[in-house]
């Protein structure tokens, strides 16, 4: 089974998403056969490479209101955070670029498959809203990708050209073909789409779906005892 995740590493509902799937999958008795990848999206393609707001700026500007009204919805989301055992501190994050955070995911899953490429991925996330740190400063994310287990040298290269930038922009244009119209957007198996930070019960039910649908059991259908040949031979 595979889940693939479109995300953008800025996106607060997408790290309470991924751990409640991590929580569904937790007691999901086929989990050992699951496959996770991470698909990039980003929320404002827009956004500067040098930060010159906070994120709490930013939204005040986008939407009209107050920095104080904006920084009383981050602690409802901060709030959600904590109950999925997260620490959030969005009065530090910054409105920035994160295209360069989405090649290095697709390097990730080019140079290790899945595992390095989640294992980037939380490193990233938590960068971002445990310890504020800028996502788009290439130190930053040279040092998040080394602890993650990257190669040094292919982040570099990475970093100081537009590799797998194609490949970020092809997420996106799936993601719209989709129909996704935000983020986090789970598609199990290429077959079942579920939008937003579902509540983890909600997961185990498409997990399970997905999981029958795949592995169809036969039924028998009965018409009478049959002679069989068995493995002790063929009475005769």
């Amino acid at each position: 089974m595979r889940i693939e995740i479109w995300s953008d590493v800025v996106c607060p509902w997408c790290y309470i998403g991924k751990r409640r799937l991590e929580s569904a999958l937790s007691t999901f008795e086929h989990a050992d056969q699951v496959e996770v990848v991470w698909r990039s999206y980003q929320l404002e393609p827009s956004a500067p490479a040098v930060a010159t707001e906070t994120s709490t700026q930013m939204l005040a500007r986008k939407y009209g209101q107050s920095p104080e009204g904006v920084a009383g919805m981050q602690q409802q989301v901060s709030a959600a955070a904590a109950e999925e055992g997260l620490v959030y501190r969005l009065d530090q994050t910054l409105h920035v670029n994160t295209v360069d955070a989405h090649r290095l995911l697709h390097l990730a899953l080019h140079e290790g498959g899945p595992q390095l490429q989640g294992g980037l991925k939380e490193a990233l996330l938590a960068a971002y809203f445990t310890q504020g740190r800028n996502v788009a400063d290439h130190t930053v994310l040279a040092e998040v990708a080394d602890h993650a287990g990257l190669d040094a040298t292919a982040v570099a290269e990475v970093l100081a050209s537009q590799r797998y930038a194609a490949e970020v922009a092809a997420d996106v244009a799936q993601a719209r073909a989709y129909g996704a119209t935000g983020v986090p957007f789970f598609v199990v198996d290429a077959a079942y789409g579920v939008s937003g930070a579902q509540p983890a019960e909600a997961f185990t039910q498409v997990l399970q779906r997905a999981w029958r649908d795949g592995h169809p059991s036969l039924e028998m259908v009965s018409t009478g005892d049959g002679d069989v040949c068995g493995p002790d031979g063929c009475p005769v």
